[in-house]
């Protein structure tokens, strides 16, 4: 603790993982609370790593899985939105005819059978301890959902209405794409 140098350092010494996020943010408030000075370390503000030395982590998906969605539909000239306000929908898309309510899902659950995505929600309830019900499917138009393998699939929300649960190779006529090459970094990237 004493000598740390960057926070890594002074995070590993206290026995919590460097990119373990929830624990770093309460090392920092412990600190803040006993008035220490740690200005002086390196890298306050989170992860040391520069984004090109930083290994791509399924542990993410879910994180990017909106933003890539975004991107997807912006490749292909429709402008994406993300609502301000909490929603039954993770995105707004302009589309030609008109505005279609993106409900964005992620699985890194791979079974015997293949990828299972979950396309159910859980009602509001303390502790959000409910059991999964299907989406009203005049609430959302499509689904898009990337597998562990970052396939990317835009699936009617019509053809899913009703389930909570599916298995994703049962759908590939809606595989939109794959992202992949977000999981390998270059080497060559300074």
């Amino acid at each position: 603790m004493i000598g740390s140098e960057s926070w890594d350092e002074l995070l590993t010494a206290v026995g919590v993982a460097p990119d373990d996020l929830d624990g770093r943010t309460r090392a920092k408030a412990q600190a803040v609370r006993m008035g220490l000075d740690l200005a002086h370390l390196e890298n306050y503000a989170g992860n040391s790593r520069r984004p090109a030395e930083a290994k791509p982590d399924l542990r993410y998906l879910r994180t990017a899985a909106a933003s890539i969605a975004a991107s997807w539909f912006a490749l292909r000239g429709f402008t994406a939105a993300i609502p301000v306000e909490p929603t039954v929908y993770d995105l707004l898309v302009s589309m030609p005819n008109r505005i279609k309510r993106v409900q964005v899902k992620t699985t890194t659950h791979y079974s015997r059978d293949g990828w299972m995505a979950g396309v159910g929600r859980r009602p509001y309830s303390v502790g959000n301890r409910e059991r999964l019900v299907p989406y009203d499917p005049e609430l959302i138009d499509p689904f898009f959902i990337m597998d562990g393998d970052l396939t990317m699939y835009l699936i009617p929300g019509r053809v899913i209405a009703g389930r909570v649960a599916i298995l994703l190779r049962t759908y590939t006529k809606y595989v939109v794409g794959n992202a992949a090459g977000l999981m390998a970094p270059r080497s060559d990237v300074a």
